[in-house]
């Protein structure tokens, strides 16, 4: 991300824990406590997924409620493993503490999570400003820039305080008034609203439209609704932090490639020729490269697999960069359909050669015309009719044939 001057994160402060003030200006970035979910499971700051995922199973068995724990130590096991079992989460939580992830963590506010690892009472556990509501922005991005990478500029409109920001006299900056009005003789009712004034903030200044325009890196790899934050870059209202603008990544459906996480998948018809003595096929890559893709001497494309699934094979290190890790990249894979002749497309010296040529031929049976024997040919079925024949498919032919042309069926009655 790429910002306009002085740093974009100067605006958040940081704990050092058990429910310390909030300072007005961001703490150097080795002051951040990065170490208060790791406590939380017992595990050191380069443990494994693995070893993260033992000590959250552990630890939630022997504080769950209902085996007698503390909820509110077992509601501290779940948020910490939250965060710290998603890769992305874990890494901006190292970087940056909580207000890292605190955007990117469903069910939990920031005042929710500070309240819950350093004491305190929500929004009184921190001083300063409350922070204002963040925008989201989609961006709708093709797979080729999510494979190679891409800088998209941006405007967004946004509001900024012009002058300074006066409290409101009406409610003294709490932001609700309250009224009293008697509902009966010796009974008063004490009614809290939002205050007009201010329109419920507490504060009033004026402000004015700014234009901003900012430069969105879509890294490679990158997924499906992934987030780009802007941190404090959404509308100013007095007396509170700015919130952050979010873009919101959308991957446009790809024309040739199926993508599922770092792997791409594409679907290619082979001719009963090719399956069998081979073939050579251009694929136009993302990144613009001409991949030929060719079977090797002898191979065999089937038609399906023996369990019955889709026949598939792998070009390893073709499908897309990692995020994070652009040189690995996972693999493309090939999901074959073969396509067979149609019924009197070969004639009857192509079956001779063919028969000769290929290994396993029928062998003709010994019998002559003038033996017990039947000879039937077989024709087109669905095997969804299958069980559905005999005297059953008699009768329900029958009974569709009287019921055409009977608006409705008659009812005898007995006298």
């Amino acid at each position: 991300m790429f910002f306009a001057g002085g740093d974009p994160f100067e605006h958040f402060a940081n704990f050092h824990g058990g429910g310390g003030g909030r300072s007005s200006a961001r703490r150097p970035q080795n002051d951040v406590d990065t170490t208060k979910l790791y406590e939380t499971l017992g595990v050191a700051k380069n443990a494994s997924e693995k070893d993260i995922k033992k000590a959250y199973r552990q630890l939630s068995l022997k504080h769950h409620p209902d085996r007698g724990g503390d909820a509110a130590k077992f509601k501290e096991i779940n948020a910490a493993y939250e965060i710290l079992s998603d890769s992305e989460k874990r890494q901006k939580y190292d970087k940056y503490g909580l207000d890292g992830v605190t955007d990117e963590t469903p069910g939990h506010t920031h005042d929710d999570l500070f309240s819950m690892f350093f004491g305190g009472g929500g929004a009184s556990a921190r001083s300063g400003p409350r922070k204002g509501e963040s925008v989201t922005h989609p961006v709708k991005v093709s797979l080729e820039d999510l494979y190679n990478g891409k800088t998209v500029k941006l405007s967004v409109q946004r509001q900024v305080i012009v002058g300074k920001t006066i409290q409101c006299r009406e409610c003294d900056g709490d932001g609700v008034v309250v009224e009293l009005r008697q509902i009966a003789l010796g009974m008063v009712q004490q009614l809290q609203r939002r205050c007009p004034s201010c329109s419920g903030q507490g504060y009033r200044a004026e402000t004015k439209t700014e234009r901003k325009s900012l430069e969105v890196h879509i890294e490679p790899g990158m997924k499906h609704n992934a987030k780009i934050t802007f941190r404090g870059m959404a509308d100013e209202k007095p007396n509170m932090e700015p919130g952050d603008i979010v873009f919101v990544v959308q991957e446009k459906e790809h024309e040739l490639f199926k993508r599922k996480g770092a792997d791409l998948l594409i679907t290619k018809t082979l001719s009963l020729n090719e399956a069998l003595c081979g073939f050579e096929w251009l694929v136009p890559h993302l990144d613009g490269r001409k991949v030929v893709v060719k079977s090797r001497q002898g191979e065999v494309i089937q038609p399906e697999t023996v369990a019955g699934q889709p026949f598939v094979k792998i070009v390893p290190g073709e499908g897309m960069p990692s995020h994070g890790q652009p040189f690995v990249k996972g693999n493309l894979y090939v999901l074959f359909t073969v396509k067979f002749p149609s019924d009197g497309e070969l004639s009857e010296t192509t079956i001779n050669a063919l028969r000769a040529i290929l290994p396993g031929p029928s062998v003709p049976l010994p019998y002559t015309l003038d033996d017990d024997v039947e000879v039937v040919n077989l024709e087109e079925a669905d095997v969804k009719q299958f069980g559905k024949g005999g005297a059953t498919a008699t009768r329900n032919q029958y009974d569709s044939d009287e019921d055409e042309g009977r608006p409705g069926a008659v009812q005898c009655q007995q006298s």
